[in-house]
């Protein structure tokens, strides 16, 4: 899921894998941790052994020219329509 406030952008992947996952074994989440961190940002890890996984960036957020911000806090490009899937999302967030 990707979804952002008027100030933070955040993105969240869940897996179905065994758990486990954390930032002091092995370089890659510790690496998205250093990079996140280098911009203001978050990540946070929920993995329990058994999983599910659920990890969660969070980065900084301003509006860019060419886009135009929907209420609930999503954008989109000016002159394309939403998905229907999409939009079903997002009236879930929302």
């Amino acid at each position: 899921d990707v979804w952002h406030t008027h100030d933070r952008l955040l993105l969240q992947v869940t897996d179905d894998g065994q758990g486990g996952a954390n930032t002091k074994t092995g370089t890659g989440l510790a690496g998205l941790t250093e990079r996140l961190d280098a911009v203001d940002g978050l990540l946070v890890i929920d993995s329990p052994t058994g999983g599910p996984t659920t990890i969660t960036a969070e980065l900084p957020w301003r509006e860019r020219e060419g886009f135009v911000a929907e209420s609930g806090g999503r954008g989109f490009r000016k002159g394309r329509q939403r998905s229907r899937r999409s939009a079903d999302r997002h009236a879930e967030v929302g």
